[in-house]
């Protein structure tokens, strides 16, 4: 599934981010105090040299003169660690931590949230992407419905409109010329081009029943055979499936481009290639009703 799950984005966020801790740490003490190791590893070797000396005095040197002389190198809003020992109870050891960890843990949470952003954005265009291609599905299934009740039509009103052979025919051309439009369609639903020429080749088809429809009122016979009724209901309640998975279609494309078009959504679907759908319509008014069959 293309749509990945909050908390696994929020935990690859995190661990990303977390080897970046150490590096953030060195290149803030780099820039705001001037040395690259953390304050931790500099207190840990200063325990091992008191371990090791002599005298601890010599290490922990300059008495509340050199500890003055530190604060003030180090700037009085830092957070300092007091270690007092038995050779110097008035030295201190600067321990600058909580400067150099703000600045991190600073960095670091802007990371995450906009990591967060970035893959909540995406898992939602990716979950309105699919709502469409959902619809136009069921909107596929009924135009195959419809397509394949065309012939069976034609074939039951050939016997009786052997006058109308060009009719006919062009009922055909227009029922072919649709499949395949519905066919392209439905490789990249919501495709300008292919949604354009749909909506033409199902505006033809639409054009071409109606008028072989007007033609079969002239025939009472053709009116009264069944099994053309009951082919006439089939498509009739096919016609109104199509143009209600059609709205259902138009209505979540309409939540797609809308959901793109928001910023800061809009910068992330330009660089993923979330282009904009476009709707099902008919673009005139008389072909954007369903074919009406009556036969009674």
């Amino acid at each position: 599934s293309d749509v990945v799950s909050a908390p696994v984005a929020v935990l690859a966020a995190v661990l990303v981010a977390l080897p970046l801790r150490d590096l953030l740490a060195r290149g803030a003490n780099r820039l705001v105090y001037g040395y690259r190791d953390d304050p931790y590893g500099a207190l840990v070797r200063l325990g091992q040299r008191l371990e090791d000396a002599a005298a601890p005095e010599d290490v922990l040197r300059g008495g509340r003169a050199g500890r003055n002389r530190r604060r003030g190198a180090h700037g009085g809003a830092a957070f300092r660690c007091e270690i007092w020992t038995w050779a110097a109870p008035t030295d201190t050891v600067v321990f600058p931590f909580w400067g150099e960890s703000m600045i991190g843990l600073i960095v670091l949470g802007v990371l995450v949230l906009a990591i967060v952003v970035l893959v909540g954005a995406y898992n939602r265009l990716v979950e309105l992407r699919n709502r469409y291609k959902n619809a136009f599905s069921q909107i596929d299934v009924q135009l195959k419905r419809r397509y394949d009740l065309v012939p069976n039509l034609v074939e039951t009103a050939k016997g009786y409109l052997k006058h109308e052979r060009q009719t006919l025919e062009a009922v055909i051309l227009a029922r072919n010329q649709a499949s395949l439009a519905a066919q392209r369609a439905a490789a990249t639903p919501g495709e300008a081009t292919a949604m354009r020429d749909l909506a033409g080749a199902e505006a033809a088809l639409g054009g071409a029943l109606g008028r072989m429809f007007a033609l079969a009122e002239a025939y009472p016979d053709l009116k009264s055979n069944t099994t053309m009724n009951q082919l006439s209901e089939e498509l009739s309640s096919t016609e109104n499936k199509v143009a209600f998975a059609r709205q259902a279609y138009n209505d979540a494309v309409m939540s797609y481009n809308t959901g793109r078009e928001i910023f800061p959504v809009s910068i992330i679907a330009g660089a993923t290639g979330f282009v904009e759908a476009r709707l099902f319509e008919i673009e005139r008014t008389v072909e954007r009703e369903p074919v009406k069959v009556s036969f009674a």
